[in-house]
């Protein structure tokens, strides 16, 4: 496999998914709770994420394939989408929302909340979705797509890193060193959606 593929894969899905925008909300969301709970929520929500993600990248394409959605279509659409969450990152609304959903969704102390929002949609969101099935349609053997299981196996493992070290995290880069760091994750983002739409597009025949 080659390796620029890769790294592409790699940087793609720790910018979507995000794994130390996750950290504070994970605290948010966990507050008050043991150690011990807090940790069988973050296995919890990153086993359920796997299962979702591993789903998709199984599935995926077959469904576009049975509702009439090629490839090319869908990297355009994908590219997209990605290209609006870079934008949310580069303004801050991406972590606005997500910690409404964590408030929302956290009215009592004892709620679990792995499976929602954590797993579904803060982890194995859209836009992580989306790029699962993008980066599987790039792939032409069974080495390929495993791969990228292995590069998604190895972001989820951060999240769940994220979650056990948390607290530490948060305390360690402040408000401000996660706002740098979103920010800069957005740029990265915004560019690789542009090159997931150039790629459809070429898919297409435009663009040489």
């Amino acid at each position: 496999m080659d390796p620029n593929f890769l790294i592409t894969a790699f940087v793609a899905l720790f910018v979507v998914i995000d794994p130390i925008g996750l950290a504070p909300l994970f605290v948010a969301l966990t507050a008050g709770m043991s150690p011990e709970k807090r940790r069988r929520i973050a296995v919890r929500a990153t086993a359920v994420a796997v299962g979702v993600l591993l789903v998709f990248s199984i599935f995926g394409e077959g469904i576009l394939n049975f509702i009439g959605i090629s490839m090319p279509a869908f990297r355009i659409a994908g590219g997209i989408l990605l290209f609006l969450t870079a934008l949310d990152m580069l303004f801050e609304r991406r972590q606005k929302r997500r910690e409404d959903q964590a408030t929302d969704d956290d009215d009592e102390p004892d709620d679990d909340p792995s499976v929602f929002p954590l797993a579904i949609p803060l982890i194995a969101g859209p836009g992580a979705i989306a790029t699962v099935i993008l980066l599987i349609g790039q792939t032409e053997d069974a080495a390929g797509y495993a791969s990228v299981m292995a590069v998604l196996a190895a972001v989820l493992a951060l999240v769940f890193l994220m979650f056990l070290i948390a607290s530490q995290l948060e305390r360690l880069l402040g408000k401000t060193g996660i706002t740098v760091v979103t920010r800069l994750l957005g740029m990265l983002l915004a560019a690789l959606s542009v090159q997931f739409v150039l790629d459809g597009l070429r898919g297409f025949g435009i663009g040489g």
